[in-house]
């Protein structure tokens, strides 16, 4: 069989099939012509490829059929359109649910370490405890502060930031035990508690305020809001409602996922600040300035795009289809 002269036969078809792959919107009459041309360059290829399977003809109609195919299957929106799905929809949808839970850690957070705090300072002994007078001056005086400028700027934002992205996943990953997020929020808030019982034994809470509020805001938000989600993930085991036990965990465990997702660009930001604004030589009102401006920024995001995404039907899980939900059939 002569192929160049096959395909000037049907070239025609083949280059009406790409122009009906190529449209973004099919009416009737042309989606029903697609599907026919789609049959017929089947049959072409099949003959083709009896004859010459490895010929260039061959892989040029393959390809052809390969997007009329995905065209008219329905194609799964571009990469694109499902990062700005995420960040518009998902996400703040997933912070939503979460907000009143991330309130109540946050509360209780402060209150602990307000509670160590006073606890150092009030308590006979408790100073003497964590060391010398001398290594506890050392560390009021120049540790405490040095510690965000020791090393370079971006090198230490990219270590804070791993870490804390790192612990945010635990605590929403370990969240299903009940144990490990609180456990990780008793550590952090007697840990901020007793530095800053410290430095105001030493009448440095000033020097603290100001070094720990820039990034602190965010980062500790951040971390507030991966223990609320784990243990919004531990309550639909305990109390899944009207959905078996299974169905509420997978459920809770996929969309609270996204949390942990979106809390590693939350701490990149967080650890841009901690990384360049808190050890800068900028004023203190304007570091705990741009550092209130982040906090504003994530609850502006959550409160407003997340409540329109939670009443337009999102809760931050995956699509049905990909869920591999049992309701879902082909067309």
């Amino acid at each position: 069989m002569d192929m160049d002269a096959f395909a000037a036969v049907h070239r025609d078809d083949w280059e009406r099939l790409d122009e009906l792959t190529s449209r973004r919107r099919l009416t009737g009459a042309e989606a029903d012509e697609l599907l026919q041309l789609y049959q017929r360059a089947s049959t072409h290829l099949s003959v083709i490829r009896s004859v010459a399977p490895e010929g260039a003809l061959s892989a040029s109609l393959s390809m052809r059929l390969s997007r009329a195919r995905t065209r008219f299957t329905g194609a799964r929106s571009n990469f694109f359109e499902d990062l700005a799905g995420f960040f518009v929809y998902s996400l703040p949808a997933a912070f939503y649910r979460v907000r009143w839970l991330t309130v109540a850690v946050g509360v209780l957070f402060t209150a602990v370490a307000w509670l160590a705090g006073a606890w150092v300072v009030n308590t006979p002994g408790v100073l003497a405890a964590m060391g010398t007078d001398a290594e506890l001056r050392r560390y009021v005086e120049s540790d405490f502060v040095n510690y965000y400028s020791e090393n370079p700027a971006a090198s230490f934002a990219g270590m804070v930031w791993t870490n804390n992205a790192w612990i945010a996943l635990q605590a929403v990953a370990f969240g299903v035990t009940g144990i490990w997020g609180p456990y990780i929020l008793y550590q952090n808030a007697i840990g901020v508690g007793t530095a800053g019982g410290m430095m105001a034994s030493f009448g440095q809470l000033d020097v603290f305020f100001t070094y720990i509020l820039p990034h602190g805001f965010m980062e500790l938000t951040a971390i507030f809001v991966a223990a609320a989600a784990g243990l919004q993930i531990f309550w639909a085991l305990v109390s899944p409602g009207p959905r078996t036990r299974m169905t509420a965990l997978a459920q809770e465990g996929r969309s609270l996922m996204t949390v942990a997702l979106g809390l590693v660009v939350v701490l990149f930001i967080s650890g841009l600040v901690e990384g360049f604004v808190t050890p800068s030589g900028l004023p203190a009102w304007l570091r705990i300035g741009i550092g209130a401006a982040v906090f504003a920024a994530y609850w502006a995001y959550t409160l407003i795009l997340g409540k329109r995404a939670c009443q337009a039907g999102y809760r931050g899980d995956l699509l049905a289809r990909d869920a591999g939900e049992a309701s879902v059939r082909a067309a």
